[in-house]
């Protein structure tokens, strides 16, 4: 695969999640998808964001797989000119269990924003129903992975080298997934933060992805890329749309398929670092104060901690950018390791 065939696969996610934002916001607007705000849940001046249209994830939902299925076939036809080459074939396969599971996740954010926006109820799906379905989607991923997409048990760790961790690898990835598509949806919190975030974890996979020569996991982090870019343009502060548990959960689940992708389902850590960071201090929030009636930040996630101690919302961006590329060239230099 060549640069052009990647320049390609991000002009194409730009250039579609661009126009699909321009007929999806204003229909949004029309049918009245505006986002409910909880009060409790940020700070008191983003009441005036409620009626922002919501589930936004459909803009890049567009953008991001016309252009990976566009890019994937011309990489396909390449190889196959070639010569046929079972290679492709498995990671066809492969390919299509990603995009699967990222739809079925994309599809449990869909359910609850449709519960906040058309049922009145803000609190959406309740936790244990999300949980059961997110434990549900996971399970149904790596089963189809181990079946058809070649999985094994196999983990490459630092220091430690390739770990094989048996029967315990299934519970160890199924709450590394649960956990990574939650944390990213709790990011989601401040305009253009988990767009702006997603698109350094992009960046980091797609360096990962090269060093390791796998070629498909190239174009699903290219296409996020440029998907996220296009989408900055109406979410950035002051945001035109919010994306919704819809978008929070398709870019939770993007993340995961290319971690398993490469085979290296541990990259998350790195990889997702602020979104495992935003989602710790809820936890450790959660437990300081059932232990001491006290809060030990401002308010969780962590973002609006920043924003309460008078952080814009763009610092804030750039700030927690910046920290996911650093958690990022820590993946990427892990890899170079291998």
């Amino acid at each position: 695969m060549d640069a052009l065939d990647l320049i390609l696969t991000a002009v194409i996610a730009f250039a579609v999640t661009l126009v699909a934002g321009k007929f999806l916001i204003p229909f949004l607007h029309r049918i009245k998808f505006g986002q409910p705000i909880i009060e409790e849940y940020g700070p008191t001046w983003h009441a005036k964001k409620k009626g922002t249209p919501t589930m936004g994830g459909f803009i890049f939902l567009l953008g991001i797989f016309s252009a990976v299925i566009t890019g994937f076939i011309i990489y396909g036809v390449k190889m196959n000119q070639i010569a046929p080459s079972p290679q492709v074939k498995q990671q066809t396969i492969r390919l299509v269990i990603h995009l699967l599971m990222v739809l079925f996740y994309l599809f449990i954010g869909f359910i609850d924003d449709f519960i906040k926006v058309v049922r009145k109820h803000n609190a959406g799906l309740k936790d244990l129903h999300k949980f059961l379905m997110q434990v549900a989607v996971s399970a149904l991923y790596l089963a189809a992975m181990t079946l058809f997409g070649g999985l094994d048990t196999i983990i490459h760790l630092p220091v430690f080298g390739a770990v094989d961790f048996g029967w315990l690898y299934y519970p160890i990835c199924l709450v590394l997934i649960v956990g990574v598509t939650n944390a990213v949806n709790i990011t989601d919190g401040v305009d253009g933060l988990c767009a702006s975030v997603t698109f350094f974890a992009a960046v980091g996979f797609f360096m990962a992805a090269s060093i390791l020569g796998q070629r498909d996991i190239c174009l699903m982090a290219v296409a996020l890329a440029g998907g996220m870019i296009a989408y900055l343009i109406y979410n950035f502060h002051p945001a035109k749309v919010m994306m919704g548990d819809t978008g929070s959960m398709m870019l939770g689940a993007m993340l995961v398929a290319m971690a398993f992708g490469l085979d290296q389902p541990f990259l998350l850590l790195p990889f997702a670092s602020l979104y495992i960071i935003e989602m710790l201090t809820v936890v450790i929030q959660t437990i300081y104060y059932k232990l001491t009636h006290k809060r030990l930040f401002k308010m969780t996630p962590i973002h609006h901690s920043f924003e309460l101690s008078g952080y814009s919302e763009a610092k804030i961006c750039l700030l927690f950018s910046a920290v996911e590329a650093v958690g990022c060239l820590l993946g990427v230099w892990f890899v170079t390791t291998l």
